[in-house]
């Protein structure tokens, strides 16, 4: 479930060159206690933060929260939407982008689903993993359905997202449940849809789009008064490896107009947002076509000993721009992406186009520079086998990827790594399990995210490959996985014991009231007590750190997933990267 409060991001024009960034403080000045500044002069109150609906969304259930003040000019007797996110952090974004076009169509939403309420819709936005609990929550809905048939206002369920694109027939057909199918690229057409179920007919709309980025949406930002936030800047994959259904559920690679991506945060530095993620399904193939004098700019190359299954695609401004200006904005603002392919990490500095002789620094090199890019990096590995990434398609051999490796930590002292791994791939060995684990050794990730293998339709592998690995094999070597990756990401965190970390905080840790939750530039989790603390520069009188402070821990005790410490002063990110 998604409780949040209303924020809005608009698209607009580049900053002129040689304007000074701005931190947003200024018009968070003018605002009262407890509200964050949106746009132009409209204040809203500080709502539940990122990290709690995430919390909620990643338990599969839906839970109670508080109903949020109306939205501003929602009468009512509006009709009402109830929604609820599954699955991954481009569902997050999906959410807040429906619920503006249906929040400008006249409809209010309502955080509770009862029978006192006249809600019309249940989007769940869900991913592979996901769908079983889908199914499950339509069960669930389907007495309460029942029992509302002869109110005046009838329940409405509808399926957003990669599942209603993927199951369209299915989810129309099984037991007449579903009202609403909309297909990732069909926000847009919701409120025709609706008005369509309201009839009593079932509604669907799944086309793919080769266009479609919803850059002219401005979304309701459902992290509002949090310190973090998620910007999408591009849609669908290209990649198709032979295991993901992203292509099909999806669509082909497009990506927003920069000028947009820079409007939007600056707007979330405006309303003191302290951390933006750039978020795609391969951020760094990012290729901005809107700009008429990039169209002729070259392809730029790949990673050493990486290739790909489509041809090199010339012209457009590349994520390594984007990267630029992104930071510039706000030197107090922390800047993220994922996910990144390892494909696309070239050495060779990009040539912005044929008539100028400006170079713009590659990826590795702004991350190195720019004191507001945090050192942390996603290498998603898939497997340490070279025999089962060829059968994935991902385009690369082992030794190509830990060359790649090597080469981002020569360039990134101190990196954070993290990637993700499949066990139990059509027709992977046991041999190349050990491959896997061995890899997991010897990169030491400090972050993993590990799933054993489940064949999807429309992918390559099922028209093409077996399924062949029993369950009970893919559960035994997913555990060891599992164990291993601790293991190493256990030492690979104590290798920071005694150093001080910068940690952006985020909140009360969720265990003890008495202590704060943040995450260092590596994106691990840091935990300390709530003291009072002084100022790095006495700017501020001592006090307590609130979320959005920058905060030096010195750490004490480390394990696989959390370091803890103690807070030794509240400081800025600039004055701390000035003093590193």
């Amino acid at each position: 479930m998604l409780p949040g409060a209303r924020a809005l991001r608009a698209a607009g024009l580049l900053r002129p060159p040689g304007a000074a960034p701005r931190t947003g403080a200024a018009r968070r000045a003018r605002c009262g206690p407890g509200q964050r500044p949106v746009g132009r002069g409209i204040a809203l109150p500080v709502g539940p933060d990122l990290r709690h609906f995430l919390r909620v969304a990643a338990a599969g259930q839906p839970g109670p929260s508080p109903e949020l003040p109306p939205e501003p000019g929602s009468s009512p007797g509006a009709p009402k939407v109830y929604l609820e996110t599954y699955g991954c952090q481009m569902n997050v974004n999906d959410t807040e982008i429906a619920w503006a076009i249906l929040q400008k169509n006249g409809y209010a939403r309502t955080k509770k689903l009862d029978e006192q309420h006249r809600s019309r819709q249940c989007c769940c936005l869900p991913r592979e993993k996901a769908e079983q609990a889908i199914w499950n929550r339509l069960q669930h809905l389907k007495a309460l359905k029942a029992r509302r048939r002869q109110a005046p206002a009838a329940l409405r369920i509808g399926i957003l997202g990669c599942m209603a694109e993927r199951l369209k027939e299915e989810i129309l057909h099984r037991e007449k449940l579903v009202d609403v199918v909309a297909g990732p690229d069909a926000y847009r057409d919701l409120p025709r849809l609706l008005a369509v179920a309201e009839s009593g007919q079932q509604a669907a709309n799944v086309l793919l789009s080769l266009d479609e980025t919803y850059a002219d949406i401005l979304p309701v930002q459902t992290s509002a008064g949090g310190t973090t936030a998620f910007v999408s800047i591009m849609r669908g994959c290209d990649n198709m490896c032979s295991y993901c259904i992203v292509p099909f559920t999806r669509g082909r690679e497009r990506s927003r107009p920069i000028a947009s991506i820079l409007q939007e945060v600056r707007m979330l530095s405006d309303q003191g947002v302290k951390e933006v993620t750039l978020l795609g399904q391969n951020v760094n193939s990012f290729r901005d076509l809107s700009e008429v004098q990039f169209q002729s700019v070259a392809a730029p190359g790949l990673s050493r000993g990486f290739s790909t299954v489509y041809k090199a695609k010339p012209g457009g401004l590349r994520f390594s721009h984007l990267l630029d200006q992104v930071s510039r904005i706000d030197p107090e603002m922390r800047i993220r992406f994922t996910s990144p392919h390892p494909k696309d990490f070239p050495d060779e500095a990009i040539k912005l186009s044929e008539t100028s002789p400006d170079h713009l620094p590659q990826v590795l090199q702004l991350i190195q520079e720019r004191h507001n890019i945090c050192k942390q990096l996603h290498l998603p590995a898939q497997s340490g086998s070279t025999r089962v990434l060829e059968a994935m398609r991902r385009g690369y051999t082992r030794e190509a990827y830990l060359e790649l490796v090597h080469h981002v930590r020569d360039s990134i002292p101190g990196v954070s790594l993290s990637s993700d791994f499949i066990t139990g791939f059509c027709g992977e060995t046991e041999e190349d399990h050990q491959q896997t684990v061995s890899l997991l050794r010897e990169v030491r990730y400090n972050t993993g995210f590990l799933f054993a293998y489940s064949m999807r339709q429309k992918t390559r592998a099922h028209h093409r490959l077996q399924d062949d690995v029993p369950a009970d094999v893919k559960k035994r070597r997913l555990e060891q996985l599992i164990a291993t990756f601790r293991e190493e990401a256990a030492r690979a965190n104590a290798a920071l014991l005694g150093q001080a970390q910068l940690v952006l905080v985020e909140g009360p840790s969720k265990r003890s009231a008495s202590e704060l939750c943040g995450r260092n530039d590596g994106n691990i989790k840091v935990i300390f007590p709530d003291a009072e603390l002084e100022d790095a520069a006495e700017s501020r009188a001592p006090g307590r750190a609130q979320p959005g402070d920058y905060v030096m821990v010195k750490v004490t005790s480390a394990s696989s997933q959390t370091l803890r410490g103690v807070a030794l002063c509240r400081t800025t990110l600039s004055r701390a990267a000035a003093a590193h």
